[in-house]
């Protein structure tokens, strides 16, 4: 495999994660495995389903591996997954290497019992606590920060009479941003860290609960949306109903959702925190237009995220709206080109121009981000090559200067081109007719009244962060 390397597209995000309890005894797996297919986006690099029968002998059974969720599932494995409780699990990696054994969910047994977890997030204080735990004897199998949670949870399980209690006392320990899904022999269990950094949201079908990082994965297995999980909230499902402990909850004015939720990462389909993503993106593209008219004859948006936020910028600025790309589909944010034998354009390979559409025109290139340049410049450089006359680039998001340590795969500073680059600098290198990005201040218009972290434009982080990457640090 020398011969080749591996082409990351775009900025990563950590997770998604689903759980699903069929109160009546229903089997899980599947409605597990339509989940994380409907939160396929969040993470192309590995899944895993674990499930558990909480009317028979409860013993945890679980496949995960390196892939998508159809690569790593077929129809064999899922009848193998039988139980009423399930976790599952799709990832990409910003803290810990792109291997097997981080896979999750993660299952643990102890004395208790099993433990299943699954986590959307990054802990900022992850080593110290790694470090504390391996001098108390602690072996651990993986590089994610994850498996220090589990270990915590498991821990405090044993002065504890609740599992959700043992959560609690767990998320009096860890930092940072998390969305957990957790199992126990007959307990299903979700958490939200108390800033709400990453989002989760509860569902029903039946009488069967769900918890999923996005609505989207509850319309996918026909389940009513019931509410969010409020940041700071533990909610434990058992066949006695719901309950929920807001004890760790914070201020809403000190709440920091990822605004990049809204920009990026959701799926347009979704409603995070009351707050429907495909609105907030309309809004992005009309503010851009407020901000940044020109004239043009065609406003085209950059694959996928950028798409709602061209048609906001039409709207706004009565230029027709276009769609000027064929998106390969079967490429995910990270796949293997060859490197010396074929010098194809890694863009190429997931994007293609249509000329027809752009040929003799000047164009609104919208799209949400640019992070080190150049796939924007390859992209401009594909438009004029079809005969585009102009392109003009927006950007639905402002620059990136500082690194991100929630989950979110923003690099360090010296690989953010905004960081060492005006607007204008970054246009002439690009190679825009010219360059607009959203404005920091227009950010609140697309959440409304939520508090939300834009950290990575600002470097106004809403906790204390570690000052250097530790994403890697256990590999």
């Amino acid at each position: 495999m020398n011969q080749f390397e591996k082409v990351t597209t775009g900025i990563g995000e950590e997770c998604g994660v689903f759980g699903a309890y069929d109160m009546d005894g229903g089997n899980v797996a599947p409605t597990v495995y339509y989940g994380l297919f409907a939160l396929q986006h969040r993470g192309q690099e590995s899944c895993g389903i674990a499930v558990t029968d909480t009317y028979g002998e409860r013993k945890v059974r679980s496949k995960k591996g390196l892939g998508l969720v159809n690569d790593v599932f077929d129809e064999e494995s899922l009848r193998e997954l039988k139980g009423n409780l399930g976790v599952g699990h799709v990832r990409y990696s910003t803290a810990g290497g792109s291997r097997a054994e981080n896979a999750m969910p993660l299952v643990i047994n102890y004395v208790k019992g099993t433990l299943v977890i699954a986590h959307n997030g990054n802990l900022t204080n992850a080593v110290e606590l790694r470090r504390e735990l391996e001098y108390t004897g602690a072996i651990f199998q993986t590089t994610i920060d994850s498996e220090v949670i589990a270990y915590h949870i498991a821990r405090e399980r044993l002065n504890t009479g609740k599992a959700e209690d043992a959560v609690k006392n767990a998320m009096k320990k860890i930092r940072g941003a998390y969305a957990l899904v957790v199992s126990s022999p007959r307990k299903m269990i979700g958490a939200r860290d108390p800033f709400g950094l990453k989002p989760l949201c509860i569902g029903k079908r039946g009488n069967t609960y769900i918890l999923a990082s996005e609505s989207c994965a509850l319309s996918a297995v026909g389940a009513d949306f019931v509410r969010d999980v409020e940041p700071g909230e533990i909610v434990s499902f058992t066949k006695s109903g719901i309950e929920s402990d807001r004890s760790m909850a914070i201020d809403a004015g000190k709440q920091a959702r990822c605004i990049f939720e809204y920009i990026y990462f959701a799926r347009t389909d979704s409603t995070l925190d009351g707050v429907n993503v495909y609105h907030s993106r309309i809004i992005a593209g009309r503010a851009l237009a407020k901000s940044y008219p020109v004239d043009a004859d065609l406003v085209v948006g950059v694959p996928d995220s950028g798409l709602v936020a061209a048609k906001g910028y039409s709207e706004e600025s009565g230029i027709p709206y276009g769609m000027a790309f064929h998106k390969n589909s079967y490429v995910g944010r990270t796949f293997i080109k060859p490197s010396q034998s074929e010098r194809e354009s890694s863009v190429k390979i997931k994007l293609n121009v249509i000329e027809e559409v752009v040929r003799g025109k000047r164009i609104v290139m919208v799209d949400d981000s640019i992070v080190r340049g150049t796939t924007c410049a390859n992209i401009i450089k594909m438009l004029k090559k079809a005969g585009a006359l102009e392109v003009h680039v927006r950007i639905s998001s402002p620059p990136f200067l500082y690194p991100c340590y929630f989950g979110t795969d923003v690099p360090s500073n010296e690989q953010l081109i905004a960081h060492t680059h005006t607007p204008d600098e970054i246009q002439k290198m690009i190679g825009a007719d010219s360059l607009g990005y959203m404005e920091i201040d227009k950010l609140k218009d697309m959440v409304g009244d939520l508090g939300y972290c834009d950290a990575c434009f600002t470097g106004n982080y809403p906790m204390e962060v570690p000052g250097k990457d530790v994403s890697q640090a256990f590999e």
